[in-house]
């Protein structure tokens, strides 16, 4: 044979077999090769190819590559960079390595080793070896860089760069190749293997790696700057964060073991790179010991560049930022904030960190808490970006978790160990500046701005889809990003510089960085309302290094500013997971005014006495004005209170500001010197930050007497000029206690028709009332609207009317209902009456209108009737005799139609009856009959129960589901169906156990014995084989990852009908989204014994009326007229407490067992990679 024939007699006998195998398959396969394409390999890898369904996701690449007779003997690897797919490598037919698990367990080798050894029996030496490469993807993510291929041996190498043949599909025969057409795809040229390696991780037009030294030559500047290197590698690596201490040394983060978390294996990841984890690292020092440290330099001569190093800790595992305080030093170590003690400033911790929160998330380092720092109020301020999730509680405790999905801006109080949200929304926020006047803000990873203003509790704009909803469904409305002209993303995070030692024409501006240019912006920041626009100005910092990659920028204690440098390849997603990345180099460059070097004493703030610090809140720099106030938080010196507090009075602008921080660091801020400043001072800023304190610190003290300064924010409200100060006091409102006392400002404040087009003002005010709209939502109405000149004001019929009424008849609760009611009668005219009824028809799309109480329905025909259906529920005969018509007439809305049947089944019209029969008995298996099912059920009717099991055999499983919860619902029905299977007209595996249990509640003595003759045993699995199966399935689970794409449809199928999960669902059983679904021997021990923890709302009820039928299910609301049920086919069924006999609690869940048991080993690491989904998948 042709391959024998020139093989050396010296091969192994393995090889000799392996070349027996190839030669055997050639002529098979060479009338195959007329259907594969020719491409180009790597360009065609970087982006995601459309296949076909059939191919399911499979192709195949082939060269050639002719290996030298001298390098026989020599260790021999085959390199091929991995990206968002899985491979399997082969040469001449022998499989090589891999990366990643091809289907049915597919998991994306990206990130994973390039480097495969070749042994020796797969090559043949001196001759041509085919190179075939198979290929799976599932929802790939593109725009890698990816090098050629590479055969490498000792100092040579072959590259495979250039053209392949192609073909999609799989067949594993496509791995041998005859020799006669291979020349147009083969490879030969031997080069130097040290040159290869590094031409392959190198880019198309990249300038760079450079040295320190070269890097600061390639940099140009404005005139009148100038850039120097104050710190670079060796001495630091992946700079992501840094921060001046009080002795005006530089702190750097070391983002050393990004992207990935040292010790944790990634169970699934996807297109957006998200990924979940097999488990959660322990805190530092603890568990595995990742890369990341926190460095301190010095400038020991005043030179601008830091020449004393040293290590405050090391060992961190994914640590992103740091802040200095109380007695130590901060950290965030997602899924932890850590404190570490330095108590005598030795630059060493004293011992193991306090472990302070824990479950931040995890799942994307692009994403994770970052940006810690101190606000003026003594909180600490971070950010969460946007492809992670929160849990966050304080460490070790029960607590309810606060969750959150994807990006915020969150806070923590060191004396008080408590976590909250500040604002949600955002880009991917990572940064967090907050100007001399106290704001925050954000950069964002778009275009077109430069980034947020974050208000307390305010709600911004997010990728909804990719990231999740707000947390708030009510919320009807969202502050968009700060305006801009048309840019390039991105800016991630900026300054806002506010100090004088640059020249003056930069005093007010934003700089930014960006990453992705590799330079500096330089933006004008303006007012826009309550708010901010701003406008680029130019680039102070550019470079024609295409390594640089600006990460962070701050101001530094000489009035400078410092941008720490990454330096990186590349900063994105795909480069850093695919191992683009470099963790030997950074540098922090200093811009400062050329020729006019910022001469400023050093300082230790630390070291000077407290009156000194107190002198310095009025500084004129920013870093020293907060500096001096961080280390007066951290002394809490009561002597300060009394010169504290005559600054704030006497003082306007900024140094009255800082000593009102400085004075509530210090303890001075009392009710009574609130109470002052809100009704004296000039000073809008002071008197905003005023009211934000006096909320947070006294309004939360059960000690303090509430009147006075409530008194006071409802005199500014009406008062005041300031639309910062109105902003502030609609912030503030909703987190007063009670709803009068709240409704009472924005009362005052909704009277300022000039706030009516501000960006964020009205959807403060909204915010505010909707906060109390749960709980309280008749004190809302009652006391915002008791004056009819409130309804007309322009803020309130813009703005309020419509959403009120729409948060009331979305909840669909009775209280909520009633309110509504409340609001029909109070709406001063026809116009107004039209707004809440557009607004109320509007809210009911895809709701039933089950249960309206009749003083809504009376107020509704007080505001003019309204649509057929309310008309139906009012009894007009003409309406109903319309509305059977209606029902009737296949060609007729489907969605009218529905809401018909469950109007004419809510007010049991018997003229509809003979309709409704006809429905169940014919028409098609779809929405229209499961909403007859359920309506049909309030008619005491045998002949329904006939119809009904004549339908079982030929419906879906939903409807099915729905028809015998129908037959239960009656001893008679039931007795009907427990009928057809004894008579053996329908299986008795079709009929589920819960449907018969519910059955037994009728205590009917002859249902009783037809069950007891058919079914034997209704009882569940026993706790011993509950335990069996759990073993069993988290043995499934350990084996193997799965797919959380293929995972969603299983959820659908098998868990949506009842479940939410990113609010795609049924409502039926417990959301969830917020379930601690990273614990998977809890979840799985929940599905096994869906009654081991049946979480409090929705305990399992039976109803039992007075015209004989017993529904069970959830007691979805109730009042006192009223109970609402809400069975597990997601139906809600309304019965008038007069007709309930008895209510009893049952105390099996409603979830049916053995849903496992239907999938297969694969189906079930699909659903769980989905449940463990973090954020909705795109």
């Amino acid at each position: 044979m042709k391959y024998q024939q020139k093989t050396s007699l010296s091969l192994s006998l393995l090889s000799a077999f392996s070349l027996l195998f190839l030669s055997s398959q050639i002529e098979m396969i060479h009338a195959q090769d007329a259907v594969w394409e020719t491409v180009d390999v790597p360009s065609t890898w970087k982006r995601p190819r459309t296949l076909k369904p059939e191919t399911n996701g499979f192709t195949w690449y082939r060269a050639a590559v002719s290996v030298p007779e001298e390098w026989r003997g020599e260790k021999t690897k085959f390199l091929s960079e991995p990206i968002d797919d899985a491979r399997e490598y082969y040469i001449n037919g022998i499989k090589i390595g891999s990366a990643g698990n091809l289907p049915p367990k597919f998991r994306s080798g990206l990130g994973e080793d390039h480097e495969h050894d070749v042994p020796a029996n797969a090559l043949l030496y001196g001759e041509s070896n085919v190179i075939a490469i198979r290929v799976a993807q599932r929802f790939p993510r593109g725009g890698f860089n990816v090098a050629p291929p590479v055969l490498i041996t000792g100092k040579q190498a072959i590259e495979m760069g250039g053209a392949w043949q192609f073909r999609a599909g799989d067949d594993l025969q496509w791995r041998l190749w005859d020799d006669s057409d291979r020349k147009p795809f083969s490879f030969n040229e031997i080069e130097d293997a040290e040159q290869v390696l590094q031409k392959r991780q190198s880019l198309t037009g990249e300038k760079g790696p450079f040295t320190p030294q070269e890097a600061i030559k390639l940099f140009t500047t404005p005139d009148d700057l100038e850039v120097t290197t104050a710190l670079s590698d060796p001495h630091i690596a992946q700079p992501l964060s840094m921060k001046f201490d009080e002795r005006g040394r530089l702190w750097v983060m070391e983002y050393r073991q990004y992207p990935d978390i040292e010790g944790l294996k990634m169970v699934s990841r996807d297109i957006y790179l998200r990924s979940v984890y097999d488990k959660i690292p322990l805190p530092p020092p603890h568990g595995e010991k990742g890369r990341d440290r926190i460095s301190i330099h010095e400038d020991t001569n005043g030179d601008g560049t830091f020449d004393s190093h040293k290590i405050f800790v090391d060992g961190l595992n994914l640590a992103t930022s740091f802040e200095f305080g109380r007695g130590g030093v901060f950290v965030t170590n997602p899924p932890y904030l850590l404190f570490y003690a330095d108590t005598n400033g030795d630059d060493l911790p004293d011992n193991e960190p306090t472990v302070l929160l824990e479950g931040f998330g995890l799942e994307d380092s692009h994403s994770v808490a970052n940006s810690m720092r101190f606000g003026p109020d003594g909180w600490l301020y971070g950010a969460q970006g946007s492809t992670v999730s929160g849990k966050v509680r304080r460490y070790g405790s029960a607590d309810e978790p606060v969750v959150s999905m994807g990006q915020l801006i969150w806070r923590y109080h060191p004396e008080r160990n408590k976590y909250e949200i500040f604002a949600e929304g955002g880009g991917n926020t990572f940064g967090v500046e907050i100007d001399q006047f106290g704001r925050v803000f954000s950069g964002h990873n778009g275009g077109n701005t430069r980034g947020f203003h974050y208000v307390q509790g305010g709600y911004s704009q997010k990728g909804f889809g990719k990231h999740g909803q707000l947390s708030n469904p009510y919320t009807f409305g969202y502050f968009p990003y700060m305006k801009h002209h048309d840019v390039v993303r991105f800016t991630h995070t900026y300054v806002i510089y506010q100090d004088s030692a640059l020249p003056e024409q930069y005093h007010g501006n934003l700089f930014g960085v960006e990453p992705l240019q590799g330079r500096v912006v330089r933006s004008e920041v303006s007012a826009d309302g309550s708010t901010f626009a701003t406008k680029d100005l130019g680039h102070p910092l550019t470079t024609t290094d295409t390594w640089f990659r600006p990460v962070d920028i701050k101001v530094g204690p000489d009035g400078a500013i410092y941008v720490a440098d990454m330096y990186e390849q590349r900063i994105d997603h795909a480069s850093h997971y695919q191992g683009r990345i470099d963790r030997k180099r950074g540098r922090v460059y200093r811009i400062a005014a050329k020729d006019q070097p910022e001469q400023r004493n050093a300082v230790d703030y630390g070291a000077i006495p407290t009156s000194d610090l107190i002198a310095s809140v009025a500084h004129e720099s920013p870093w020293h004005r907060s500096t001096a106030l961080r280390v007066l938080a951290d002394r809490r010196d009561r002597s300060a209170i009394t010169r504290l507090t005559g600054i704030v009075g006497q003082a306007e602008g900024t140094v009255a500001l800082n000593a009102l921080w400085a004075l509530n660091a210090s303890g001075g801020f009392t009710p009574q010197f609130a109470e002052n400043i809100l009704r004296n001072h000039p000073d809008s800023h002071v008197v905003s930050w005023t009211i934000r304190l006096a909320t947070d610190e006294l309004l939360t003290n059960p000690n303090v007497d509430p009147k006075p300064l409530l008194t006071a924010f409802v005199n500014l409200a009406q008062t005041t000029q300031s639309v910062h100060v109105r902003s502030q006091l609609a912030c503030s409102a909703r987190r007063i206690s009670d709803a009068s006392s709240a409704m009472l400002v924005i009362k005052e404040l909704v009277t300022h028709g000039e706030d009516t087009n501000d960006p964020h003002v009205p959807l403060l005010i909204w915010w505010a009332i909707e906060s109390f709209m749960e709980d309280d939502s008749e004190t809302v109405v009652s006391t915002l609207l008791a004056d009819e000149s409130t309804w007309y004001l322009e803020l309130v019929q813009t703005h309020l009317v419509e959403r009120m009424m729409k948060r009331l008849i979305l909840s669909g609760k009775q209280k909520h209902l009633n309110t509504a009611a409340a609001m029909f009668d109070g709406a001063p005219d026809k116009s107004t009456s039209g707004k809440l009824m557009t607004a109320f028809e509007a809210s009911l799309q895809g709701q039933s209108l089950a249960g309206l109480p009749e003083q809504l329905v009376a107020a509704l025909k007080k505001a003019g009737g309204g649509s057929i259906k309310l008309q139906v529920r009012q009894g007009i005969a003409e309406a109903i005799e319309s509305a059977i018509k209606q029902i009737a007439d296949a060609n007729v809305d489907a969605k009218l139609r529905i809401d018909l049947i469950t109007v004419l089944g809510e007010v049991k019209s018997e003229q509809a009856l003979p309709a409704l029969k006809g429905l169940l008995a014919n028409a098609p298996d779809n929405a229209v009959l499961q909403n007859t099912i359920s309506a049909i059920q309030s008619f005491e009717d045998s002949e329904i129960g006939t119809i009904a099991v004549q339908r079982l055999s030929a419906v879906s499983e939903d409807t099915r589901h729905s028809l015998q919860s129908l037959l239960a619902s009656r001893p008679q029905w039931s007795i009907a169906l427990a009928a057809a299977v004894k008579d053996e007209r329908l299986a008795k595996d079709s009929v589920r156990l819960s449907t018969v249990r519910r059955m037994l509640l009728h205590d009917d003595a002859d249902l009783t014995a037809v069950i007891d003759e058919v079914w034997k045993s209704v009882d569940g699995a026993s706790t011993e084989e509950m335990r069996e199966l759990t073993q069993k399935y988290t043995q499934i689970l350990s084996e193997n990852t799965g797919n959380p794409y293929d995972g969603r449809t299983l959820f659908a199928k098998h868990c949506g009908k009842c479940h939410q999960l990113f609010n795609t669902g049924g409502n039926v059983g417990p959301n969830l989204t917020a379930f601690k679904r990273d614990d998977i021997q809890r979840m799985l021990e929940n599905i096994v014994n869906p009654s081991l923890e049946i979480r409090e709302g929705y305990e399992n009820f039976a109803v039992f009326t007075s015209d004989g039928r017993t529904l069970t299910g959830f007691i979805d609301d109730q009042d006192n007229r009223v109970v609402v049920m809400r069975g597990v086919d997601g139906q809600r069924t309304v019965v008038n407490r007069d007709d309930i006999e008895e209510l009893a609690g049952i105390s099996r869940s409603v979830m049916p067992e053995g849903i496992l048991k239907t999938l297969n080993n694969d189906e079930i690491r699909n659903l769980f990679a989905y449940l463990r989904a973090s954020q909705p998948l795109p």
